[in-house]
């Protein structure tokens, strides 16, 4: 790949009826769907849980790394992320660290490890979403300053 031009990365998820989709990653079949309660059929974890499962493992391997690199054993990591809902949107993401390991030793690669996690790098910058009709810009998109409603036209607050 030339120096000049940008490493990408996509998947593609197709409607399947209802709220349910299937995606295709790197060769693997992930099901997204809703719960039961919300209209779904529950037959796999919800859009933002793989939000959040991308977010916990990016920073557990991660930390992994970061660990390896300064001689530390991390065998029992396990690493867990919790999202605040707020309206259509996080707006409290916590990664919860554990460990056998001492929190004196765990502390100093917690810096290292976010500076390395492509996920939490990602959402932490926040870089502007392009929507593309059959990859081209549509005309009359709404612009991100536009309001966003709920289902009963009521403005979800910014922020």
């Amino acid at each position: 790949m030339p120096a000049d031009r940008p490493q990408t990365n996509s998947v593609t998820a197709r409607w399947e009826g209802g709220w349910r989709c299937r995606v295709k990653a790197a060769g693997f079949t992930l099901i997204v769907d809703e719960p039961e309660n919300a209209g779904g059929t529950g037959t796999g974890p919800m859009p933002t849980e793989y939000l959040l499962a991308a977010m916990a493992s990016c920073y557990a391997l991660a930390l992994r790394w970061s660990a390896g690199k300064r001689g530390v054993d991390l065998a029992d990591l396990a690493v867990t992320a919790t999202g605040t809902y707020d309206g259509p949107r996080f707006r409290r993401l916590v990664l919860d660290v554990v460990t056998s390991a001492p929190a004196e030793v765990v502390g100093p690669l917690i810096q290292p490890a976010l500076r390395v996690c492509y996920v939490s790098n990602t959402i932490a910058t926040s870089p502007p979403i392009e929507v593309l009709i059959d990859g081209t810009p549509p005309r009359g998109l709404a612009s991100q300053d536009d309001p966003v409603r709920d289902q009963a036209g009521q403005d979800y607050p910014k922020g």
